[in-house]
């Protein structure tokens, strides 16, 4: 699995955020800053547009994305559904589809997690690990471990390997708008080698991509 990178020619933060701030739609290029997905259907959110992280914990470009996209979620208020997909089938994913369905990913755990991996250095790369991990903070060991084997999460963890492959994501973080666009870091802050720049160009598509969406969905009313 390979990581995103931000290998590219500097460009001003200031005057790309300024740029950025007022595109629209119309102003980022389908193949550039964002790719459109050939999917059979839109999720079913009602009037609200779903964003989907795609990530890993491991991956420290996901970690450094974590607080920024959870400030930026904050703001769409009511706009959007948001929800995360782990990409993969490692022991992270299956402790993150596990937490999921056992509606444990609030309180902290789902930053936890990341602080055990990035900070602590804790590498959680194992079934036994993130066991270890999760019941020390607090995560009933029976209950985890019967929806670590049932068959609901088997199934989610399949069907995110699915849904990676539906929209053509071999690498992280990236985001899903509306089950039709992707964007990322990376794709979005071409040219880019600051981070918060990079996040910046990601966040500014995205707005641009939601508004698209909200429209499209007016329309087939």
């Amino acid at each position: 699995m390979r990581f995103l990178s931000f290998l590219r020619p500097l460009l001003a933060t200031a005057a790309f955020m300024a740029a950025a701030s007022g595109a629209y739609a119309a102003d980022f290029k389908d193949g550039l800053d964002y790719n459109t997905v050939n999917a059979p259907s839109r999720p079913d959110t009602g009037k609200k547009v779903e964003v989907l992280e795609v990530f890993m914990y491991h991956c420290p470009h996901c970690n450094a994305l974590d607080v920024p996209l959870a400030d930026w979620v904050k703001k769409q208020g009511d706009k959007i559904v948001f929800r995360r997909m782990h990409l993969g089938e490692d022991a992270q994913a299956k402790a993150f589809y596990t937490l999921e369905a056992m509606n444990a990913l609030g309180n902290g755990m789902h930053e936890k997690l990341f602080r055990a991996i990035h900070v602590e250095r804790n590498r959680l790369n194992t079934d036994q690990l993130v066991l270890d991990f999760v019941v020390k903070n607090g995560i009933d060991k029976a209950k985890y471990l019967e929806t670590f084997n049932s068959f609901g999460v088997q199934t989610r963890i399949k069907r995110g390997v699915q849904m990676a492959n539906l929209y053509k994501l071999d690498s992280v973080p990236a985001i899903v708008i509306d089950g039709h666009y992707t964007t990322s870091p990376a794709v979005a802050g071409h040219g880019l080698t600051s981070v918060p720049a990079a996040h910046a160009a990601m966040f500014a598509v995205a707005d641009s991509l939601i508004a698209k969406s909200l429209q499209e969905r007016a329309a087939k009313k």
